[in-house]
């Protein structure tokens, strides 16, 4: 298929796998034919150059057609079917057969040689060190009877050695290349994945705190009118002011994946908590700049979490020790310590050398506390400022 594309349209894995296919083939039939032109021209007369030229095309066009369904089953080495196999042997053993017997000395090594790199080129694909091995000593074999001196045993098994070699390390080589190539669509495609999830985790965070706000304002907003009260229409107006807001970061998320930071995210959750009644301390001033995003990410999720799931009247987020503290009040009911948001966020802090424990202690308060350790997973320190 690739080879019906133009050579521009061609990825390198391909180009390099075309390149390997029709070389082989070339070496096939360059080999070949030389070698039988060259003796039929200067040794034969004119039915044996026949039965030379005329047999050699024969074993030649057989080895391509069985060269070419291995290297079609690449990379899975196989043996060919029998509909190729056996026509080949047969064709290689009567062309052997009519040059040993009715052929000149002089002519018969070329018929040899035809033969030999026929059979190494033709299987020499094919895996396993015992197929290599029978080869060389077939090859060995064919050049004995054919010329019964050691310099034509030799010869033989040194041709059919080479040509091996030849065959196998371009298979080689195309088997790294395929492999690089398969890696590097698994990394783009895994490169995908993961934006596609740390997107969704932002969207989570973002909008998940967002509409929490929104679903608690409009619970007091519900209840106050229900009373009379006219700071019922205030409350619709923060509201209204929040989900503009939430529209406002989701747009931007779309746009460009909205920076996380730090100082944004703690005046956001103070705004936030307060408007629900929720005091706020912030004491994070020591924090080291290259771990303002995680921590942001902390602030995010614990402020999401406060909102949804506890009755908490004070939040307390401070830094010590390379320990991050998010501490509040209120008993939280349906957020267990392995609840998803807190997973979520515990994979993505692992990477970076940081850890998150969560739990509640016997006065009722809710402690989320992250280790960030050393200066930052970028070793940055350059201290955080504005954020109380």
């Amino acid at each position: 298929m690739a080879g019906r594309r133009r050579w521009s349209q061609l990825g390198g894995a391909e180009r390099v796998e075309l390149y390997t296919r029709q070389s082989l083939y070339v070496v096939l039939w360059a080999f070949n034919g030389a070698t039988l032109l060259t003796v039929a021209l200067a040794h034969g007369s004119g039915g044996q150059a026949a039965a030379l030229l005329g047999g050699g095309a024969a074993v030649t066009a057989l080895a391509f057609v069985l060269l070419a369904e291995v290297l079609r089953a690449f990379p899975l080495v196989q043996p060919p079917g029998w509909r190729r196999l056996v026509p080949f042997g047969l064709a290689c053993a009567v062309y052997f057969g009519v040059a040993v017997t009715s052929l000149p000395e002089e002519v018969r090594g070329a018929a040899t040689a035809t033969v030999v790199s026929s059979l190494a080129l033709s299987l020499g694909a094919l895996s396993g060190r015992r197929i290599a091995l029978a080869l060389v000593l077939l090859a060995g074999l064919l050049g004995g009877i054919s010329g019964g001196a050691a310099a034509d045993i030799g010869g033989a098994a040194l041709l059919a050695a080479a040509l091996l070699v030849t065959g196998r390390v371009s298979m080689w080589v195309l088997g790294i290349v395929t492999d690089l190539d398969l890696a590097r669509r698994a990394q783009a495609q895994l490169a995908v994945a993961e934006e596609r999830l740390r997107f969704s985790r932002d969207v989570h965070d973002i909008l998940g705190r967002r509409l929490s706000t929104i679903a608690v304002q409009a619970e007091l907003a519900a209840t106050l009118a229900e009373r009379g009260d006219d700071r019922a229409a205030e409350r619709m107006l923060e509201v209204r002011g929040v989900a503009h807001e939430a529209l406002r970061e989701a747009r931007e998320m779309a746009r460009g994946y909205r920076p996380v930071d730090l100082p944004r995210e703690l005046d956001g959750a103070r705004s936030l908590l307060r408007s629900a009644g929720i005091e706020v301390r912030l004491g994070v001033e020591s924090l080291p700049r290259a771990w303002h995003e995680p921590a942001a990410w902390i602030v995010r999720e614990c402020c999401t979490n406060v909102l949804r799931h506890s009755s908490a009247t004070c939040v307390d987020v401070s830094f010590a020790d390379g320990r991050l503290r998010v501490d509040n009040d209120g008993v939280h009911t349906g957020c267990p310590s392995d609840g998803s948001g807190l997973r979520h966020l515990r994979e993505r802090l692992l990477p970076l050398g940081a850890s998150l424990d969560a739990q509640a202690d016997d006065t009722g308060h809710w402690t989320v506390e992250a280790r960030l350790p050393g200066a930052g997973p970028r070793g940055a320190t350059q201290p955080a400022g504005g954020c109380a």
